[in-house]
């Protein structure tokens, strides 16, 4: 709470035959005060910026969030990727991956596996019922 509320309490709660605020609540008029005032002045001056160093400029927020943001190269450099126009062998390009990989089983790329063919069967339908016949006595 500040010294001015706290005074002005004071005086609404004063009986009213006292003019005069207690000694201690009132102020002098000495050379003191300049300071202070000089201080609040400079304080309420609304021109006045307190986040600025002087000759600094205040930089707007969003000016620096498009400046500082990542920028994607992603096309740039595929269309400088896709107008080369030596394209290198692929078994060496194999190699040089090969050469670069690590020995850790994370670092190998995963073993192509051969496609089996579905076995065909080797009877016929007609082998089934001879074999069917013999053996369950069935005509």
């Amino acid at each position: 709470m500040s010294a001015s509320l706290l005074r002005r309490g004071l005086e609404l709660l004063e009986a009213p035959g006292r003019g005069k605020p207690p000694p201690g609540l009132q102020r002098g008029r000495d050379g003191t005060r300049t300071v202070g005032a000089a201080r609040r002045r400079r304080a309420a001056d609304p021109l006045r910026n307190k986040a600025t160093v002087k000759g600094r400029v205040v930089k707007s927020a969003i000016e620096e969030y498009h400046k500082k943001k990542p920028v994607n190269h992603l096309r740039a450099n595929l269309q400088y990727m896709l107008k080369g126009r030596f394209v290198a062998n692929k078994a060496i390009t194999e190699q040089v991956l090969a050469q670069n990989r690590g020995r850790k089983s994370k670092d190998q790329p995963p073993k192509k596996v051969a496609k089996k063919k579905p076995e065909g069967t080797v009877f016929t339908e007609e082998d089934f019922r001879k074999f069917e016949r013999e053996y369950f006595g069935r005509p």
